[in-house]
């Protein structure tokens, strides 16, 4: 089985709650999600998506099977980002990839 790839995105944020619910939802049209107010998961076509509301930010993590599928799934959270928190002149998260163990 292929390794995942891992990305993890943060949006520095007093609204991580709202953004996380309307992201949630707005998936929820599509994909199966799981969600409260201060987490949520989303089944993404290229993998899944693991949202998290801190006090003072939205932090996903995403996984994908290679970079395409990351690029993707960062395009689709950080594309409806930008409509939802247009307030914050929100552009795109600061993703990081994440290190994988051996």
């Amino acid at each position: 089985m292929q390794e995942q790839l891992h990305d993890t995105g943060r949006f520095s944020t007093k609204l991580a709650s709202k953004y996380l619910q309307q992201l949630c939802k707005h998936f929820a049209h599509k994909i199966e999600v799981r969600f409260d107010e201060i987490s949520g998961e989303a089944a993404l076509p290229v993998g899944p998506a693991v949202l998290k509301a801190e006090p003072d930010a939205l932090v996903v993590t995403i996984s994908a099977a290679d970079e395409e599928g990351l690029q993707r799934a960062r395009g689709a959270i950080d594309n409806h980002l930008v409509r939802f928190a247009f307030r914050e002149n929100f552009e795109k998260m600061d993703w990081e990839r994440l290190a994988t163990a051996s």
